[in-house]
């Protein structure tokens, strides 16, 4: 393995934990938003229960990915912020306006027009956020960032409701008593179903609009991960019905792996289809190295401190 080639891997384990944790997050903005029957109020606060002591620290991946591409591979970051400047600012907004809202809302007393006024800005923001950084992947996959074509728009959809899977997945755990979890239960079984479906239709449109893609998502390695997916996203649905908790949740993180992997798969070896290639994309060895070192010896203070962060408010729960 060369030195773009460690970097690629690191990009896409920080792009996994984000798709993992930061989907968590929106996902949960969009239950949120879809807060329905008399337990709504108790749903929203099982959502901001769960989110509130980590929201902030899901956001180190993006920004870990985002280092990782403009050091080590500085050509595919002018391209990618230059002709995709629209919809990742679109993100950006609604990364910032989510942020604000959740932030307000938890202020202003409960059944207040404010309190209700940020309910649905931070809702619409975590729409806004997963659906347009999906488009981002999508408009990279045509090679022609293409961010308005229906394949892209088709791949923003389908973050938006895999974002939503994993927050309810999570949520179905996390809720306090019974009648909550099976509300989160139920919304993860659809949202499961909702993700093949959501799936199913950029690959129908890849086949009609974009060949060249869908000839590359045949490709084995590709292949072999999304099928492994559509097979994680049946393990979710069963493991949720039957209450497996632990199961679940692993198969949701794999699941999001898989599909990750899927696409970098029907992309390699290059990193912008049709454009740059890795190895053409690549800083200098010497840098790319030198990045690597200094993950490394970041991680040490890094990985221990997020692992207590998550054990602290995430952890077993303790009586009293």
């Amino acid at each position: 393995m060369n030195p773009a080639e460690g970097a690629a891997l690191v990009g896409l384990a920080a792009i996994v934990l984000y798709a993992i944790f930061g989907g968590a997050d929106f996902g949960g903005g969009v239950w949120d938003l879809l807060a329905t029957g008399p337990r709504r109020h108790a749903q929203r606060d099982a959502i901001t229960h769960a989110i509130g002591p980590v929201w902030e620290a899901n956001h180190v991946w993006l920004i870990f990915a985002i280092v990782t591409l403009f050091t080590c591979f500085p050509p595919a970051f002018a391209d990618i912020a230059t002709m995709l400047n629209a919809p990742l600012t679109f993100a950006l907004v609604g990364i910032v306006l989510r942020g604000a809202a959740f932030v307000f809302r938890n202020y202003a007393t409960p059944e207040s027009s404010v309190a209700h006024g940020w309910t649905a800005v931070f809702g619409a923001a975590s729409l806004l956020t997963p659906f347009w950084l999906g488009d981002s992947v999508g408009a990279l996959a045509t090679g022609r960032y293409a961010w308005l074509s229906p394949f892209a728009l088709a791949v923003g959809v389908f973050a938006l409701v895999a974002c939503a899977q994993i927050a309810a997945v999570f949520l179905a755990d996390e809720a306090e008593g019974e009648p909550l979890q099976n509300d989160f239960r139920r919304r993860a079984i659809i949202a499961t179903f909702a993700l093949w479906i959501a799936g199913a239709i950029p690959i129908a449109i890849a086949r009609v609009t974009e060949s060249d893609l869908f000839a590359a998502l045949l490709t084995p390695h590709a292949a072999i991960a999304i099928s492994c997916a559509i097979v994680l996203g049946l393990v979710v649905a069963v493991a949720v019905a039957r209450r497996a908790r632990l199961v679940a949740r692993v198969a949701v993180g794999a699941e999001a792996l898989a599909i990750l992997i899927g696409w970098f798969g029907a992309q390699a070896p290059s990193l912008i289809a049709g454009h740059l290639t890795l190895t053409a994309a690549a800083s200098s060895d010497a840098m790319i190295v030198a990045f690597l070192i200094a993950c490394a010896g970041g991680a040490v203070v890094l990985i221990p401190s997020l692992a207590l962060l998550f054990y602290v408010f995430k952890g077993p729960r303790r009586a009293g």
